[in-house]
């Protein structure tokens, strides 16, 4: 009953109550984005894999240069930056893409904000597993081989906003545990535990623990 109906109910409800409380904010956000550095308000980023491994754009305030997610692919300059990435569950502790700005908006998860229009749209929920890029799931997949189930049980629901994984460490966590601890909320997927999760939440986003 939650899970399939009444989730989406409080997502859509929960999603206009903060679009309100955020417009302000968001407002501030995208004209600083625009003073600091060239290019469009929101990410320019690839697809994401959501439920049922369909992909949908998922939208993000830019935190980085231009083409980030492309350059660090293709640039022989990045090579070793690359390989580092990928080991560290994609992931990178000074990033040089990072904007001035988007340093700022990551650490508070402000870049996160527009998702919300994917959450009005059904393509996340406020709650719900970390939503990954095609290359970034097929490549982690194969290094821990052994969360396979873990993955299968992710795409299985909505990815969201916040998870279980964003309130136990953020990107502090690595693939194969963020994996596990995203299996573990779709089997216990409850009212409840959204509800724990949600609360969690702006503690997470007010420290800036956890962010790249």
């Amino acid at each position: 009953m939650y899970k399939n109906y009444l989730k989406r109910i409080i997502d859509i409800f929960l999603a206009l109550i903060l679009l309100v409380i955020f417009i302000i904010p968001c407002i501030i956000v995208a004209i600083a984005i625009k003073i600091d550095s060239d290019g469009p308000i929101f990410a320019d980023t690839p697809q994401r894999v959501g439920q049922f491994s369909n992909k949908f754009r998922m939208y993000k305030f830019r935190s980085m240069i231009v083409n980030a997610h492309h350059i660090i692919r293709n640039d022989p300059k990045y090579s070793k930056l690359y390989e580092e990435f990928k080991n560290n569950s994609f992931k990178l502790n000074n990033d040089p893409r990072v904007t001035k700005v988007g340093r700022f908006i990551r650490k508070y998860s402000l870049d996160e904000v527009p998702q919300l229009i994917n959450v009005l749209l059904g393509e996340m929920s406020i709650v719900g597993p970390r939503a990954y890029y095609q290359d970034e799931l097929d490549h982690q997949s194969q290094k821990y081989c052994d969360v396979k189930s873990a993955v299968h049980k992710v795409l299985s629901v909505k990815p969201g906003i916040t998870g279980l994984w964003q309130v136990s460490g953020r990107s502090t966590v690595n693939f194969d545990r963020r994996i596990l601890i995203d299996g573990n909320y779709v089997d216990e997927l409850s009212f409840c535990n959204d509800l724990k999760i949600i609360f969690k939440t702006p503690l997470v986003m007010i420290s800036g623990r956890g962010a790249v």
